[in-house]
């Protein structure tokens, strides 16, 4: 697979707007994909908003595995940020927003309530990567369409500020990702849930690749979904005989890749192959491990450099 990179010009802007806006606001509220926790965070987001009261939204908690969202949360969640599973497109969960916000900020309401301000006007931000559902949270809470929605990554551009019924007002910055990511697993489930616009995607491999993955860890769902009697070692011929079910076909009977891709990703995208989470903290745990045994051997290597390097100094002594 080739590297993939996706950083408009603007997203450069957006960060840069997040840090001088942050001052004008009292937490923030960052909204991620539950189907991908740690994909759909943004590590630049994180070091510009450290410090910060913070929100995360796990959205599209309806498309994933119940029991894997919960154990994110309990992963995520600490005195300084709470972890919500919501579905903004049916407003499930948002309800548990302002409650949480006020316990994020109690001392700060406190403050208000000794000044004897009866109303306690929250202002947040709201951040995410591209096509995470921020729109439609922002809609959701605004009971409007004021913020454009879209299944298109980076269809919001502009800064907007918005009032809410929930005595908060919202401060809806772009979707942002990242100059460099950090490995491919991560650059491919951002394409997979489509944060990465597919116009700059080959989508038969990608389709390949998501094959390979859900054969790997749900391989009932695809059975059930295309009615296919097997799972194959190649994902390709898995991929061949999904196609040949769906009638993705060319004269001659040769697999048409690009109908089939775009189908796959499109039912996938949409939760009609099953409720389906692509990470888990416990990979995150294993990965921490994998790195720091590299690190262990990689320090060992440059002990024993450095041993060789004083022991041929004092030959020449």
């Amino acid at each position: 697979m080739a590297q993939i990179n996706w950083f408009p010009g603007h997203m450069k802007k957006t960060q840069r707007e997040i840090k001088e806006n942050l001052k004008l606001v009292d937490a923030v509220i960052e909204i991620r994909d539950a189907r991908i926790p740690r994909s759909s965070a943004n590590p630049d987001i994180d070091k510009l908003c450290s410090g910060k009261p913070r929100i995360i939204l796990l959205n599209k908690s309806d498309l994933t595995e119940s029991k894997v969202t919960k154990a994110w949360i309990k992963e995520l969640s600490n005195e300084n940020v709470k972890v919500l599973e919501v579905n903004c497109l049916r407003g499930q969960g948002l309800q548990q927003i302002k409650p949480a916000l006020l316990e994020l900020l109690k001392e700060k309401h406190e403050r208000a309530k000794a000044k004897g301000l009866v109303k306690f006007m929250m202002r947040v931000m709201v951040v995410g990567v591209p096509n995470c559902g921020k729109s439609t949270f922002i809609n959701k809470m605004a009971k409007n369409n004021i913020a454009k929605t879209g299944d298109r990554a980076g269809v919001t551009k502009s800064k907007q500020w918005i009032k809410t019924a929930f005595d908060m007002e919202m401060l809806d910055t772009p979707g942002v990702l990242w100059p460099k990511f950090e490995d491919e697993t991560t650059a491919l489930n951002l394409a997979f849930t489509g944060a990465i616009k597919d116009e700059i995607m080959d989508i038969e491999e990608l389709a390949y690749m998501l094959v390979k993955r859900l054969q790997k860890y749900y391989p009932n769902e695809l059975k059930a979904r295309y009615k296919i009697e097997e799972v194959f070692e190649d994902p390709l011929e898995t991929l061949d005989a999904i196609a040949r079910k769906r009638g993705c076909l060319v004269s001659g009977g040769a697999i048409d890749y690009n109908r089939i891709a775009v189908m796959l990703l499109d039912e996938f995208r949409g939760g009609k192959i099953g409720n389906i989470s692509l990470e888990r903290p416990d990979d995150v745990i294993e990965e921490k491990k994998v790195i720091k045994k590299e690190e262990t051997a990689l320090d060992r290597k440059r002990r024993i450099r450095k041993e060789k390097r004083r022991e041929k100094k004092n030959e020449k002594r």
